[in-house]
């Protein structure tokens, strides 16, 4: 790379600082990126923005960030209901976007942040960043060159007891599926392609909770199974909630035609994990 890539935040919170923070530092220190810009509506993040992260500038509106002229790419790392608006921004202003699951909360904000992207002169990058890993990666290779045969079923598994922190995973835009089923869907798809029709079921189990030491009402649904037809009768169900205490089962499992099982020697924990998956015989 002939110059580093200047990169602007917004959204300072525990995304941030415990995902992508580590892996920015790093790149800082080959020379291959820059911190030049964060914004969060908390202001007193800036000491720790400025001071232990290491960005030159800190704002509470992330329109300085988007419109900087010092900044190639935008990483849009808030809650998830301000991810549409913020990378729409941020395309319209020709940066390079990074942005975390959902890129947007409803179709028709999605669908436009497509359609910028097609001409805009930055990328439009989605979160989440499953398939690049090493696992998925040896698993999509495994299911295209035929070793499972046809695979006709699917199940995807994902889901904890839920945040208490902070209220917005229960309020409109946010919820299970859009927080963790969101994986397994882009893992899924990743490996079977385009669903054909998806048919799902969605509701709230849990009416109210304590988040933050306070009693909440919840508006986002919070338990979820979706079924996916991927065609010629390959099917698969994703299982995703705010409303599982524990689990010891796969992330992923793909049935095939042929009779092979597969898996990963290293895998440690089945808890709340995406990354772990097996192909299996029907």
């Amino acid at each position: 790379m002939a110059q580093p890539v200047r990169i602007g935040v917004v959204g300072c919170g525990s995304v941030m600082q415990g995902s992508y923070m580590p892996l920015a530092q790093s790149l800082q220190r080959k020379g291959l990126v820059e911190l030049i810009a964060a914004c969060d509506i908390e202001a007193d993040r800036r000491s720790i923005v400025l001071d232990e992260l290491g960005f030159a500038r800190f704002s509470t509106d992330y329109a300085d960030v988007v419109q900087a002229n010092d900044v190639d790419l935008v990483l849009v790392l808030t809650s998830m209901p301000a991810h549409g608006e913020i990378a729409r921004a941020a395309l319209l202003a020709g940066k390079h976007v990074l942005v975390e699951k959902p890129m947007a909360v409803t179709l028709e904000a999605a669908a436009e942040l497509v359609e910028i992207a097609r001409t805009s002169p930055g990328h439009l990058l989605p979160a989440p960043h499953v398939v690049l890993s090493d696992t998925y990666q040896m698993m999509w290779k495994r299911v295209h060159r035929g070793d499972i045969g046809k695979v006709v079923l699917a199940r995807a598994f994902y889901g904890w007891a839920g945040p208490d922190w902070t209220p917005w995973f229960y309020q409109p835009g946010g919820g299970s599926l859009f927080d963790l089923g969101v994986y397994n869907v882009t893992s899924l798809t990743g490996l079977l392609g385009p669903a054909r029709r998806v048919t799902a079921m969605t509701g709230v189990a849990i009416p109210e909770r304590m988040v933050g030491g306070k009693p909440i009402r919840v508006e986002a649904e919070d338990n979820a199974h979706v079924l996916i037809d991927f065609g010629g009768s390959a099917f698969a169900v994703v299982t995703t909630g705010f409303t599982i205490q524990q689990y010891q089962i796969p992330g992923i499992e793909l049935y095939g035609t042929l009779s092979i099982v597969f898996r990963p020697a290293n895998a440690r924990s089945l808890h709340r994990s995406t990354a772990f998956m097996c192909l299996r015989s029907c």
